[in-house]
């Protein structure tokens, strides 16, 4: 009788997203922690979906994807960013964004491999570090200095980080929890790390399309040598409020992206293809990822003028369809006991940015902030904000 098995990850349990959405639903709160859609995609694209089931796509699609879709997405990529992806060679869809980025470091990290990380980030990267045998170098963003101020990235410290060891940097912009994104400044600053070095970049930019204040994005593949050694994931569920159906992209030069097939290949072969039917047909037309920003920049501020007739002091979110607020006003409990006891006591829930940190039981994990997701329904953010203004 076996009685234990030896853990690949034994300090993996259940994720903060798990535990506060299973809080929500116990104590019937409004649930602004998970990052998904409380509304429907398009009908137009889901009715796409039902016409390529009944026109016969519904066996194993190409392993790379359906031609349609990576053509259109090395055309998005082009016309957005100005760098060219070969849509044979170098594009292929994924089963999400998180297999993207599971098959990108199964495919590039060796054992005692150093990957960089800058945290707070987003909890699936280290556990695929760690399943590559790889060791995770944490760099830590630079806190707000105040109320109102942002996180930003402590390019010095990166630069240090890097050693012999280093194999791979995960870069994740617009940044999940933060919601800051990358300057000029930002870009330079990283080809200056990375030049004399042969360190691969992976470039987790899912919330690409939701972007705020008329201000573009600027993705690593911006910049020619910047794209040479980057692996571009991306996930059509941010995009088009579909985060169930889990299909995602990854652009990269030819060489890695044919490293990371034979990874997707034995990983899941293939993914959805009526699916990937629609979405070809529907990326046919770019305004339905242009008109993202104005989309959601709509539910953002609505949401930050609200926060400010209460006592939560929100920061401005640069993109994401998340925003920080910092609630010392109200209360000095630490992020994870705070956020629990809005659940339970006051029936809103939201995240504690320390879940998003190695350590978040520590001090210096713990800032006054919790993560609003505003991807929701505007009577979902009146409801909540209705209570908010009576802390």
């Amino acid at each position: 009788m076996i009685t234990s098995i030896s853990s690949k990850l034994p300090a993996v349990g259940t994720t903060i997203f798990t535990v506060m959405t299973k809080m929500a639903a116990d104590f019937k709160a409004t649930n602004l922690g998970q990052g998904f859609p409380d509304f429907d995609p398009d009908p137009k694209l889901v009715n796409l979906v039902t016409q390529a089931m009944k026109t016969g796509h519904n066996q194993y699609p190409y392993m790379p994807g359906d031609q349609r879709l990576r053509s259109n997405i090395a055309k998005k990529v082009e016309t957005l960013y100005g760098h060219q992806y070969n849509e044979d060679t170098e594009v292929t869809v994924t089963s999400g964004a998180t297999e993207a980025l599971m098959a990108a470091i199964l495919a590039v990290v060796n054992p005692g491999d150093e990957v960089i990380v800058l945290e707070p980030c987003y909890d699936s990267y280290v556990p695929a570090i760690r399943l590559a045998g790889g060791v995770p170098v944490f760099v830590p963003l630079l806190a707000p200095a105040d109320q109102q101020s942002r996180y930003s990235v402590d390019w010095d410290r990166v630069g240090e980080a890097i050693t012999p060891k280093t194999r791979l940097v995960i870069l994740n912009f617009p940044h999940n929890p933060t919601g800051i994104t990358l300057a000029d400044s930002d870009l330079d600053a990283l080809e200056t790390i990375i030049a004399d070095t042969n360190v691969l970049l992976l470039a987790d930019e899912v919330y690409e399309h939701i972007v705020f204040d008329e201000k573009p994005f600027l993705s690593l593949c911006c910049r020619p040598t910047l794209a040479a050694r980057t692996f571009h994931i991306s996930s059509f569920g941010k995009t088009y409020h579909t985060t169930g159906w889990k299909i995602g992209y990854c652009c990269a030069p030819a060489g890695m992206t044919a490293e990371l097939r034979k990874v997707h290949q034995f990983m899941v072969f293939t993914v959805s293809s009526p699916m990937q039917v629609a979405l070809g047909i529907y990326t046919e037309d770019p305004s339905t990822y242009l008109s993202l920003p104005a989309f959601y920049q709509e539910k953002h501020d609505f949401l930050y003028e609200g926060l400010k007739n209460t006592r939560f002091k929100p920061i401005r979110s640069q993109g994401t369809f998340f925003l920080l607020a910092n609630y010392a006003e109200i209360s000095q409990d630490d992020e994870l006991t705070f956020a629990k006891w809005l659940t339970q006591e006051k029936k809103v829930t939201l995240i504690p940015v320390s879940a998003f940190y190695r350590n978040p039981g520590d001090v210096e994990s713990n800032h006054n902030l919790v993560r609003f997701c505003f991807a929701k329904k505007q009577e979902t953010l009146e409801q909540a904000l209705s209570v908010l203004k009576h802390l």
